[in-house]
């Protein structure tokens, strides 16, 4: 990628997650049932009405108010026609003089009663930021309820996204056995370098990832950002339901204000409202859905920021969310950040979950409910994620493309977004033909390694597909895939081998 695009996810990348900390207020029993269908490319702002009677409600799709087609989901950045700078290899370099603000954290407080505090296993060729958001309450007095680790290689191009839940049972230096969500409160004021220092520290004590740079901003600077962007494309894999406000501007107290909202599978034209609910809703799913929502959009505002002129408007970009974001980085470490690093494409943007098997359901001696990591499984899935993919370089070097063989539409981008996800770079083109029965892969390639091509069936869950073997070393594409009936777009991503 060039340092225009860079400099865009740079950007961006301190903003998207970040914002979906809060969900909606406890909604009174018996609200009155609307189930509002949002068709793949539709509108996503319905025109205000009175929900009907609880009795008199019925299922129905109450509006569907078309767009114009976008461009395919992955799309070719413009070269900057400003030479960029050689890079030099990883390991060799100096991120003092890459990233002047960069200074290795203080170690975290060990004294206590606390258990043995991890190693770090993040090393000074990494540059890591925290993505945060809060439910806050007074000015002094809030809870961040989603935090992202982002882990750069600025060398190599890579990214591994880490979700942490917000019910991390852990030790908070000077405070004791808490969850993590509760860090940044109790450092307000009463530990050196506040909240955000605290919970740097409990994330350096508990997972052993080290924390140079943060980021928090509110919802309102979230939307604005989408909508700025001109909204996103965001490949819904899985059909999504959950309460939302019937208007944003309407009381949350109020349950006639509230309906049940449905996303269906396909790629869904959201404004920062609807960006906004998929990514923080967890009423009807659970924080650990909610991560991995969170960590779509963030990969779909990168997506949009590509086809958007992003680049002249960064300053005053940066101007405009100067009073919703709370971050120590500034315009010109972001703009030196972009001049050395690499080519960096959403398959180089790995994705990860703290989750079951690597944390159980616990209940406190005070009835609270929590989530205990299970170690050793979680520090060596932690390693994992902190540690440079080898699997990761080698499918960045494959070209695949997808093609929809059936009549449903945008299971190409779909399809081509869960490769992204496992690393493959992707591209998309029209099939001959929209009545496969059975998905097609097509190998071009001159070694024909059986063991590549089941690679890619697998990651797709596709386990019926037929394989033909078609070797053109004048062809720059290495594989085309043809979708059939048998795809089934619904995946986890934290299953996807990386």
């Amino acid at each position: 990628m060039s340092k225009t695009s860079l400099l865009r996810l740079a950007l961006i990348i301190a903003v998207v997650l970040t914002a979906c900390g809060a969900v909606p207020p406890e909604t009174p029993a018996s609200p009155p049932f609307v189930l509002i269908t949002a068709a793949p490319n539709a509108s996503p702002t319905p025109t205000p009405f009175q929900p009907p009677n609880v009795a008199q409600a019925t299922p129905a799709s109450l509006y569907s108010i078309a767009v114009p087609t976008l461009d395919p989901f992955f799309s070719t950045a413009t070269p900057s026609p400003t030479p960029i700078p050689p890079l030099q290899p990883a390991a060799t370099i100096d991120l003092n003089s890459l990233f002047p603000t960069f200074a290795a954290p203080p170690a975290p407080d060990t004294s206590g009663d606390g258990p043995t505090p991890i190693p770090l296993l993040t090393d000074n060729n990494t540059i890591n930021f925290l993505l945060i958001g809060h439910d806050q309450g007074t000015p002094t007095s809030f809870r961040t309820d989603t935090l992202v680790a982002v882990i750069l290689w600025p060398g190599s191009g890579q990214v591994s996204m880490i979700s942490i839940p917000r019910d991390l049972w852990v030790y908070i230096p000077t405070i004791g056995m808490e969850r993590i969500n509760t860090a940044y409160e109790y450092g307000i004021g009463n530990y050196p370098g506040g909240g955000y220092a605290l919970l740097r520290d409990a994330i350096a004590y508990n997972l052993g990832l080290r924390i140079d740079h943060m980021a928090m901003v509110d919802f309102s600077g979230f939307s604005k950002i989408v909508d700025t962007l001109g909204g996103i494309d965001v490949p819904v894999a899985c059909p999504y339901t959950d309460w939302r406000l019937l208007d944003p501007s309407d009381d949350q107290n109020d349950p006639n204000n509230w309906a049940e909202y449905m996303v269906q599978p396909g790629m869904i034209h959201m404004n920062g409202d609807l960006a906004l609910w998929y990514a923080r809703s967890r009423e009807a799913s659970s924080d650990f859905d909610r991560g991995r929502r969170q960590q779509e959009v963030l990969r779909a505002m990168f997506a949009q920021a590509l086809k958007t002129n992003t680049l002249t408007r960064i300053p005053q970009l940066y101007k405009d969310f100067s009073s919703t974001i709370t971050t120590d980085l500034g315009l010109a470490d972001i703009l030196k950040l972009a001049l050395y690093a690499p080519k960096l494409t959403n398959a180089n943007i790995r994705g990860y979950y703290i989750r079951p098997p690597y944390v159980s359901d616990w209940t406190t001696p005070g009835g609270a409910e929590v989530l205990l990591p299970n170690q050793p499984s979680l520090q060596q899935f932690l390693v994992q994620a902190t540690t440079l993919s080898t699997t990761s370089a080698q499918r960045d070097s494959i070209s695949v493309q997808v093609e929809n063989g059936t009549p449903n539409n945008n299971w190409a981008a779909l399809a081509s977004n869960r490769l992204n996800y496992a690393g493959y770079e992707t591209s998309i083109a029209n099939a001959d033909r929209i009545n496969y029965s059975n998905s097609v892969l097509i190998d071009m390639t001159k070694s024909q390694d059986s063991n590549a091509r089941n690679a890619i069936l697998a990651n797709l869950g596709l386990t019926s597909a037929s394989i033909l073997s078609m070797p053109n070393s004048n062809n720059s594409i290495q594989y085309r895939l043809i979708l059939g009936s048998d795809y089934q777009p619904c995946f986890a991503p934290q299953d996807l081998s990386h």
